[in-house]
């Protein structure tokens, strides 16, 4: 049977959800090839793909480069990009095909709803629907999609360590609609905790507005640099447990 969906998922040192998330596949897309892409992890996140996946392949660090590597092997005519925190609804597939059955559409992504229930991220996740409906920026926890012929059209993702989700999904945008189906992908808060969910998304709102009136790529790599840096201080002290909790 041809397969009409390849989900492609980056990971890196992922050992303690990977296996969670495959599973919720299985169950949320049963008809989906699955792709996991690992960029050098140090934990053991590729061994415990095992027989979960239908690929699990090795490429060079960098989600960009993983992403793109996933989409070469895949064999859908429908490239879904997921992150491992991710959790799907069971009619996520389903409204994929709908939306992408429009020969005006050539791609989209889903809304975005932040685990746990705080108020903090219910602001977080009307700013993110705001910049998908206003700017036409979508970043990758919302789950972006494609057909193939369009992600090979734009060359894929950029090779850049910063925002190629949102670079990808403009590209998109010039080559036709792109639609946000009002289907609610949940995800993990747990990047969000070791600085404080405030602090976080008041920092990445910032960077999100720089990159909106075009500082040099170069900047806001050094920024976020330097607070991944922080964030990773805290959360070695703090010993934050990186599995999501979904309800």
């Amino acid at each position: 049977m041809a397969v009409r969906v390849s989900i492609i998922v980056p990971v890196l040192n992922e050992a303690a959800i990977i296996r969670s998330f495959l599973e919720h596949l299985h169950v949320a897309a049963p008809d989906a090839e699955i792709i996991v892409v690992d960029g050098g992890s140090k934990d053991e996140t590729f061994e415990l793909c095992g027989n979960l996946a239908d690929h699990v392949i090795e490429s060079v660090p960098g989600r960009a480069r993983q992403m793109n590597a996933g989409a070469q092997i895949a064999r859908g005519e429908i490239l879904w990009f997921l992150h491992a925190d991710s959790h799907i609804a069971e009619n996520s597939l389903a409204a994929i095909e709908t939306a992408l059955s429009n020969p005006s559409v050539v791609g989209g992504c889903f809304r975005l709803q932040i685990v746990p229930t705080r108020w903090i991220y219910r602001i977080r996740d009307a700013v993110g629907d705001l910049c998908v409906n206003r700017f036409h920026i979508a970043l990758g926890d919302r789950g972006l999609f494609c057909g193939r012929e369009n992600f090979r059209a734009i060359r894929g993702y950029p090779h850049q360590p910063l925002l190629e989700d949102a670079d990808f999904y403009r590209k998109l945008r010039v080559l036709g609609r792109v639609r946000q189906i009002p289907i609610k992908i949940q995800t993990s808060a747990r990047h969000y905790e070791a600085l404080g969910p405030l602090r976080t998304s008041l920092f990445y709102l910032l960077i999100m507005t720089l990159y909106l009136v075009h500082i040099p790529m170069s900047i806001l790599e050094r920024m976020v640099g330097w607070f991944a840096s922080r964030k990773a201080c805290v959360r070695q002290r703090a010993k934050v447990s990186p599995a999501p909790s979904y309800p």
